[in-house]
């Protein structure tokens, strides 16, 4: 089994959510630390327990299976309960010892599971906040924390607070060899290219014959795996479910329920159709994302040269790479901001990711696999800045050369690389 998202290499690499779940554990009695498996929630988690039960080694479970609640009475608090949903019965442990003493920073749960799966109601309503964990971003590999992140950048409209990470050039080569090395922080930090290679094929065999049967029970494996590839095929992809569920040879009703799967193992994200009543003939359709790029990668058995080679995989796994960096920061700033995807009904216009923030204030980011954007690569921008005014906060096309530059009013052209600078 794979396991960990130790950060080995140079200590303990600090996380985006570092701040949202000491600030949680320091006011609440019981915090669930959710994300992909071995995304560093555990790593994380440890920092800030007197002790860690790690419920998939079967020697630690058996005493929560067979009596949760003198268990957890037994416990140092701050107590870390690793993969909860391997002892479901250990979340109505957590909930009646809350309801008892309330105190703050009693429960820390990492879970790989979404609750909601594994239980017949949530017992932890009310009692246990959930506080979502992301893979690594190539801002935290790189030690590039505290800084100021992308997204508040966009949201104060800056147009001189994006230049490229310093130091550094990257080309498009190196932009997919990151997106193919992924977020996970163990093959991360500590791999070579083989290395890495061997643990994400056994991640994503774990994934597909143990985490799968752990949440859907007598599920096919092998159909099961062939639908990740075709989401894989269709990454940051606009698509009919048909499109999907037909090229797997499997019903809709079975297509929806593996794609619920994804979501609730954290390893894929359903990004919503952006809506104005300012324009008319949106596509209502989701932009759909496997959380990782090496997850695409590895799914199907491509390298950097290859992804290279073929313009459409290289547009989706670079458009997936930035999603993948700007993901986790939605989830900590403080402007609360909410990703949506846009494109009309006559695919004339399209714009990949539309950042709303209060007050019904826009960003607009397209992403390009090209050193040398132009006006033309911003006019989906101009456009939606033309139609929704001062709402249009800023536009930014995120690019694979080294410059930023403007490109028009309140559009501009930014390296990749600004998104960890």
């Amino acid at each position: 089994m794979v396991e960990g998202g130790g950060h080995r290499a140079g200590g303990y690499r600090a996380r985006l959510v570092d701040d949202r779940l000491e600030v949680a554990i320091s006011q609440l009695p019981a915090v669930s630390l959710v994300g992909p498996r071995a995304c560093g929630k555990t790593t994380t988690a440890a920092r800030y327990a007197a002790s860690v039960v790690r419920l998939n080694r079967d020697a630690e479970a058996a005493v929560f299976r067979a009596d949760p609640d003198a268990a957890l009475r037994r416990m140092a608090e701050p107590v870390l309960l690793d993969e909860w949903q391997e002892v479901p019965g250990v979340l109505a442990a957590v909930k009646r010892a809350v309801d008892d003493d309330s105190r703050p920073g009693r429960f820390i749960l990492t879970g790989s599971v979404s609750a909601e799966l594994t239980t017949n109601s949530w017992p932890g309503t009310g009692r246990i906040t959930r506080v979502p964990m992301s893979g690594m971003t190539t801002r935290e590999a790189r030690g590039a924390l505290p800084g100021r992140p992308f997204v508040d950048r966009l949201r104060d409209g800056d147009a001189s607070a994006f230049a490229p990470a310093a130091g550094e050039r990257f080309d498009l080569g190196d932009y997919v060899d990151l997106a193919v090395a992924g977020g996970f922080p163990d093959p991360l930090l500590n791999r070579d290219d083989t290395g890495r290679r061997l643990w994400m094929e056994s991640y994503l065999d774990e994934l597909v014959h143990h985490d799968a049967a752990l949440v859907r029970a007598g599920i096919d494996s092998g159909r099961f795996a062939r639908y990740l590839e075709a989401i894989a095929v269709n990454n940051a992809g606009v698509v009919d479910d048909k499109t999907i569920f037909d090229s797997v040879r499997i019903d809709r009703r079975t297509a929806n329920a593996y794609w619920h799967l994804l979501e609730n193992l954290f390893i894929a994200e359903a990004v919503p159709a952006w809506w104005s009543n300012r324009l008319t003939r949106l596509v209502a359709l989701e932009k759909r994302y496997l959380t990782d790029t090496a997850l695409m990668a590895t799914a199907l058995r491509l390298e950097s040269n290859q992804i290279m080679r073929d313009g459409d995989l290289l547009g989706r796994i670079i458009d997936a790479f930035v999603a993948m960096q700007i993901r986790p920061e939605l989830t900590v700033s403080s402007a609360r901001p909410r990703a949506y995807h846009l494109r009309d009904k006559g695919g004339r216009h399209e714009v990949d990711l539309v950042v709303e923030f209060g007050g019904g204030r826009v960003a607009g980011i397209e992403v390009k696999a090209t050193a040398s954007p132009d006006t033309d690569d911003a006019r989906h921008l101009a456009w939606l800045r033309d139609h929704l005014g001062e709402r249009f906060v800023l536009g930014v096309v995120l690019h694979t050369g080294p410059l930023d530059f403007e490109l028009g009013e309140r559009i501009i052209a930014a390296p990749i690389s600004t998104l960890w600078a």
